[in-house]
């Protein structure tokens, strides 16, 4: 049982807590009773609130839509309004721009083309709105006349600041070809920058709203005659230059001092001035014997004097195989060469600048038209030179051909260059190069086979001969013709093989040696041609110098002749190139010549039999030692005294006066003879000399062998 007091204060406990509950729930019910009255407060003001906005919503909303609408009107006044400013504005067009029109475009060309601008908009307007508004006229009018002042001025600009490119500026940019650093120092400005901009506008404006070409035309006649002028004027520099110091310079850079000028050769890509130059070193010096240079050995006394004579009328007959020609020729085929060269630069930077001008679609036939008559005049010319080739080849003038074989070969070398400044020109502008190749192709030819011809058949005029038996000067020519070539080995293979010339030397064709097309041979091939015509020029020599040599009474001096004429040509031949072209057809000819210089010997040396067969031992007497010679015995020894001794000074005389213009050679032949006439006579002296056959044996003994010795070594030689 639990105790009573604990009872009763359990019961205590649970009623204060009863108690408090219900304190707790009375306060709730306050607080419920609160909130729901605030409530009701509440929900009375949104109520009360809705009423409201719903009242302002209805006053607001026909306001808002009566000031849209408002609003929209006034931008559709203002657009009206805006549209009419812009419409008003076409009919003061005319009367805001007629000053700055009239005035032109000079030194204002964008303000000017902003005018044009406003004219175009203005003459639209009218012709889709207004097309019978008398504006429209008045628009057109001062467009029509705003465009022909555009293209006035276009042609001013062009007209005005179009210059001649200069020689010297010319020469520097050809010759700087292979210089870089001398060709960035040399620009080409054929306009300057302001007035190319202005230019290109105008081109540009034209093409567009003024829808004419006649600018066009324009141009190209004006740039076409700079570039003839340009050209022309080069030429004309040549001729200046030449006339005062010989050479055309290229004088210093435009940029540098002038005061300090740089003088610079011009290239001169292959001339006739080497021609000239060798035939002079042939007249003062002969064969000299380096190899690649002029080839020439030492001339002597009367050879050297003949040599200078026979040389010199060389030059000068209108009829020898290698006529004269003089120095403005020669300054000619230089003047043509560079401005082959000069056609090509200024047509490249006139391309380059006509791309900044012309319309692309028009470029090609502007740029054809423009280089016409600097193309026309350079080819008639070229036409010119082959014209009077033809001339000099009638007339037996052969060295013409020494003017056409630099030009074709530059030709030929820039003809790629050529190709590519002609792309897209007709087919007629970029025929006239390759027709000329052809020209000069073909009388070149013509000039070697006639050549060829001309030495075979050239006659054998006895005051033409050398009276000594020296070199003549059909061989000296012949040679120096046949040098010439070495030079030009593939233009003068290029010109026979053009021709088609190998029927003619008897070389079969190998498909493998042409190309597609009927002119284009291999270098091989047009090696071979060339090496067969060498030696066709030579066997033709050497069938004349028989011929010629027949001309001397005396078979000894026709001897030695032939013996200096193929001395000379193989010398020439051994210390020249020419002794490898020749060997690509004929691999003896080396030899051969050697034996027929050996026999030309051995027939001289038999002109001394005559003074050799007196002593000889097999026509002497036989006689006993001791034994008293028979005056018939005597009288036999002293006729073989006196024949070798008159012998002796005949031949020495007559010897004396000839020529062996190679010192090697005549040393050899002096030799020779000395040797063979020194032992027979030493040995008829040995035999004789002692012998009673005369009373007075000084007058038959005359000369001692040391003395024919020095005799014959004085043979040859006029200053002895």
């Amino acid at each position: 049982m639990i105790p009573l007091q604990e009872a009763s204060a359990r019961r205590r406990e649970i009623e204060d807590k009863l108690k408090q509950e219900e304190e707790t729930l009375s306060f709730i019910r306050d607080s419920l009773e609160k909130s729901d009255q605030l409530t009701k407060n509440m929900v009375s003001i949104l109520s009360s609130f809705e009423s409201r906005l719903m009242k302002l919503e209805n006053s607001i909303i026909p306001v808002h839509k009566q000031t849209e609408n408002l609003q929209r009107l006034q931008e559709n006044v203002e657009k009206t309004l805006s549209c009419l400013d812009h419409v008003i504005s076409y009919y003061h067009v005319a009367s805001d721009t007629e000053k700055i029109i009239r005035e032109g475009p000079t030194g204002r060309l964008e303000e000017y083309l902003g005018s044009m601008a406003k004219i175009q908009k203005a003459v639209e307007y009218f012709q889709d709105n207004s097309p019978d508004s008398p504006e429209l006229n008045k628009v057109k009018l001062l467009f029509e006349r705003g465009k022909e002042s555009l293209e006035s001025e276009f042609r001013s600009l062009m007209t005005r600041h179009s210059k001649v490119v200069s020689p010297v500026l010319i020469l520097d940019l050809i010759s700087g070809e292979d210089d870089l650093e001398v060709q960035a120092e040399v620009p080409l400005e054929h306009l300057p920058e302001s007035v190319l901009q202005d230019v290109i506008r105008i081109s540009r404006w034209l093409v567009e709203y003024g829808r004419n070409q006649d600018f066009m035309n324009v141009y190209y006649q004006i740039r076409s005659s700079q570039l003839d002028r340009s050209i022309k004027g080069l030429k004309e520099h040549f001729r200046k230059s030449s006339s005062s110091s010989g050479v055309p310079y290229s004088p210093a850079v435009p940029n540098k001092r002038k005061d300090t000028p740089t003088k610079k050769p011009v290239k001169r890509p292959g001339t006739i001035r080497k021609a000239q130059n060798l035939l002079k070193q042939y007249s003062q010096h002969g064969l000299d014997g380096k190899k690649g240079g002029s080839n020439l050995i030492p001339l002597e006394g009367h050879e050297h004097d003949f040599r200078v004579k026979h040389l010199s009328e060389a030059l000068n007959d209108k009829h020898g195989p290698l006529a004269g020609r003089d120095d403005m020729l020669d300054v000619e085929t230089d003047a043509y060469i560079h401005c082959v060269s000069a056609f090509v630069k200024l047509a490249q930077s006139e391309y380059q600048l006509l791309m900044d001008v012309i319309p692309e679609h028009h470029q090609k036939k502007t740029f054809d038209s423009l280089i016409q008559d600097a193309l026309d005049g350079l080819m008639l010319e070229g036409e010119n030179i082959v014209a009077a080739a033809r001339k000099a080849i009638i007339r037996h003038d052969f060295s013409a051909v020494l003017t056409v074989f630099p030009i074709l070969r530059h030709l030929k070398q820039t003809k790629p260059e050529f190709d590519q400044v002609l792309q897209g020109t007709a087919a007629s502008t970029k025929n006239k190069l390759p027709s000329l190749i052809t020209s000069m192709e073909t009388v070149g030819a013509k000039a070697l086979e006639d050549f060829a011809d001309n030495i075979k058949n050239d006659p054998d005029k006895e005051y033409n001969m050398p009276k000594d038996g020296t070199v003549h000067e059909l061989t000296s020519n012949a040679i120096l013709f046949l040098q010439q070539l070495l030079d030009f080995q593939e233009t003068a293979g290029a010109m026979l093989a053009s021709q088609v010339l190998g029927d003619t030397y008897n070389i079969p064709l190998d498909p493998r040696e042409t190309s597609s097309s009927a002119t284009s041979y291999s270098s091989e091939f047009s090696k071979r041609l060339l090496s067969t015509y060498i030696c066709k020029v030579l066997g033709n020599l050497q069938l004349n110098l028989l011929s010629k040599s027949k001309v001397y009474e005396d078979p000894a001096l026709s001897a030695i002749f032939l013996q200096n004429n193929y001395n000379y040509i193989l010398k020439a031949l051994e210390k020249s190139e020419l002794i490898q072209l020749v060997a690509v057809t004929q691999k003896t000819a080396e030899r051969s010549y050697r034996e027929h210089i050996e026999q030309q010997i051995q027939t001289y040396q038999r002109s001394w039999l005559k003074v050799t067969d007196y002593i000889a031992e097999k026509n002497l007497p036989v006689f006993q030692p001791g034994v008293k010679l028979r005056d018939k015995e005597r009288q036999m020894i002293k006729e073989r005294f006196k024949g070798f001794n008159d012998g002796l000074e005949e031949l020495c005389k007559i010897q004396k006066a000839w020529a062996i213009p190679d010192t090697e050679q005549r040393d050899k032949i002096r030799q020779a003879q000395k040797n063979i006439v020194k032992e027979t006579y030493g040995a008829f002296l040995h035999r004789y000399g002692s012998v009673p056959f005369t009373k007075n044996p000084e007058k038959y003994i005359k000369y001692r062998v040391e003395q024919v010795g020095d005799m014959i070594d004085r043979l040859f030689d006029t200053s002895a």
